[in-house]
């Protein structure tokens, strides 16, 4: 009798006692690969939202939606959700993660730090579509939009090992090929851009031009990325951008609502990009400019007003240009980025000109 009760009551204490360990290995391993979102069931739902012809689509009513696009077409709710990520880089409004998917490809998700922060679901699935169809050379390509049912959203685009520029100008461009790897770069970043401002009947303004923006391929090819991501943002997070953009030295001096901005206030940030590239540091605004003054960051602006040109770039540069007969097209470069910070946003060159200007210097 006794061994009975003994082994009713010790049975049951075992059996609860393994269900607990092994709920606390299962739990230790899902959390050494932890996925961007938690799944929510995506398996279940994955498909459901399989869309024939590869293009997916907005479910509404608080369930999920993948939107994809060219590249993208194999993705599903469960492979976007349950890839582990390693965060990359973070901002007011996104977290940028690396993340592998099962087939072994690293992909880049940018997930909205939180659901308030976004666009509303049709609204951000109808501008990712818009900036899904801008296809280029320059451009990061978007393969999905992800939202789900509780408001929160990501966008999926292909992962660069080489990093951003504001990474590889801190590393530092080896002297010997610093002024034709700067025109190379300059004249890519300018074909994105201009693809972005002239390719469609409606031009896509990027918003938010900097150097972290602009990812790098391994032979130097530059992808702009994040362009038109305020159009994903409610106006109060897309102005919060706007005034990082601002303190960062990128944002043109008439632009103050993030929904203002144009293909000129574009320009505007492209031509602080060039002038960072010949100094190869980073620029900001330490103090608001007089009203007398250029607009241009502070870094640059006592520069440009007293023609110091050679204080801007480093000697070696100077010397190299002298040494090649490339001064002229040094000091052409120069003037050029400066005309693109013009404070009169009708006297900035447009994209098509700067292009042709930039490969008449590179010769």
């Amino acid at each position: 009798m006794r061994k009975a009760v003994v082994n009713a009551v010790l049975f049951p204490a075992l059996a609860v006692v393994l269900a607990l360990a092994v709920f606390y290995f299962v739990r230790r391993r899902r959390r050494r690969g932890r996925s961007v979102l938690p799944s929510y069931g995506a398996g279940a739902r994955a498909d459901r939202l399989q869309a024939p012809g590869g293009s997916g689509g907005y479910v509404a009513g608080g369930e999920e939606a993948l939107v994809r696009f060219p590249g993208g077409e194999a993705l599903t709710v469960a492979a976007i959700l349950e890839a582990p990520g390693e965060v990359v880089a973070k901002s007011a409004h996104s977290t940028l993660y690396r993340a592998g998917l099962s087939a072994g490809e690293a992909v880049a998700l940018l997930r909205f730090v939180r659901p308030a922060c976004a666009a509303g679901a049709e609204e951000a699935a109808a501008a990712a579509r818009v900036l899904g169809a801008a296809r280029h050379p320059n451009l990061v390509p978007i393969r999905a939009l992800y939202v789900g049912p509780r408001g929160e959203k990501l966008l999926v685009h292909p992962f660069y090992a080489a990093g951003s520029l504001r990474r590889f100008l801190q590393e530092g461009i080896n002297d010997s090929q610093r002024w034709e790897i700067i025109c190379k770069l300059s004249i890519g970043i300018v074909k994105g851009l201009d693809h972005l401002h002239t390719a469609s009947q409606k031009p896509i303004i990027h918003g938010n031009l900097k150097t972290n923006n602009i990812m790098l391929d391994a032979d130097f090819q530059p992808r702009i990325s994040d362009f038109g991501l305020y159009l994903l943002l409610n106006p109060a997070a897309a102005q919060e951008m706007l005034e990082t953009s601002a303190m960062q030295g990128y944002k043109a001096p008439e632009l103050i609502k993030m929904r203002d901005a144009t293909r000129e206030s574009d320009i505007y940030s492209l031509g602080v990009i060039m002038l960072e590239m010949l100094a190869q540091k980073e620029i900001a605004n330490d103090k608001p400019p007089n009203a007398r003054d250029i607009h241009l960051p502070a870094s640059f602006r006592d520069l440009v007003l007293e023609r110091k040109i050679s204080e801007a770039f480093s000697s070696e540069l100077i010397k190299q240009s002298k040494n090649s007969g490339k001064e002229e097209n040094l000091n052409a470069y120069f003037e050029l980025a400066t005309a693109c910070c013009n404070p009169s946003p009708s006297l900035r060159p447009d994209t098509k000109k700067i292009l042709k200007r930039l490969e008449d210097i590179a010769r």
